[in-house]
């Protein structure tokens, strides 16, 4: 019996995702990926917000789209509104704020780290969207710039597509994004999480969907996801309210009665 030898086939490429992640960056902004790869220090204004950066790594991000950190940390309790702006007034700044407050035990390290990341991140997702003019550079010094826990630029970039996929597979339209919602019939309606409720509770036909996470002191993008689920849901719209038009009686003594009352409103 003769044996026959094959030769194995080949190992399939296994793929380094960190690699990968590394190889795709730069998409977002190609001038923030050019100043992460001169390790700029500065700031990178944006039509829709601001990035801090120190060494080519983002430290702070502000958007008017997105709660800031004093907002986050005074709507949760962590801190009263008096002791952060007493702190943003001594230090000068928002990061500056947060670091003196954690040299006075007001805030554990912990909670500056975990709220900063959340308020960067959030920032950074509107500061990064497509915008219709080009974004301008400042250089500063380093010791303009301080930092709680600097993000590289990769992560970043790398974050805000994840963010922007997720909204697009909730809900595809971003017309909810940032117009004024308005309730819709909540016939049929499915359960709501305490999220979202939060949320459609304060739907009114003004606030926009930034309005809202401001009022609830919750990250901007979190709300997003909610106001796209619940118009996925169709509960919630971002036109103006459609005009509430009452059901037609069929009763001919009721409708004599309407009749005679709208001659007498004409006279």
């Amino acid at each position: 019996m003769t044996a026959v030898t094959t030769t194995p086939p080949p190992r399939l490429p296994v793929r380094d995702k960190a690699e990968a992640r590394d190889r795709a960056w730069g998409g977002v902004s190609p001038m923030l990926t050019r100043l992460a790869a001169e390790r700029a220090t500065g700031v990178l204004v944006r039509e829709r917000g601001t990035l801090h950066l120190a060494e080519g790594r983002v430290v702070h991000a502000e958007s008017p789209e997105a709660p800031g950190l004093g907002e986050l940390l005074t709507a949760r309790g962590t801190l009263d509104a008096d002791t952060w702006h007493q702190a943003v007034a001594q230090a000068q700044g928002v990061t500056g704020a947060a670091l003196l407050l954690a040299e006075r035990n007001l805030l554990t390290r912990g909670e500056l780290e975990l709220s900063h990341l959340e308020a960067l991140y959030d920032a950074a997702y509107f500061a990064l969207s497509p915008s219709s003019s080009p974004g301008r550079f400042r250089y500063v010094g380093a010791e303009e710039a301080p930092g709680v826990h600097p993000v590289a630029v990769a992560a970043l970039e790398h974050e805000t597509l994840r963010r922007r996929d997720l909204l697009h597979r909730v809900w595809p339209d971003p017309a909810s994004d940032h117009a004024p919602l308005h309730r819709a019939s909540s016939l049929g309606a499915p359960s709501l999480t305490a999220r979202q409720r939060a949320v459609l509770d304060r739907v009114d036909g003004v606030r926009a969907a930034p309005d809202i996470a401001r009022a609830i002191g919750r990250p901007a993008f979190h709300t997003l996801v909610d106001v796209r689920r619940l118009a996925a849901a169709g509960l919630v719209t971002c036109g103006a309210p459609r005009p509430v038009t009452p059901p037609q009686s069929t009763d001919p003594d009721i409708t004599l009665l309407k009749r005679l009352r709208d001659a007498l409103e004409s006279l």
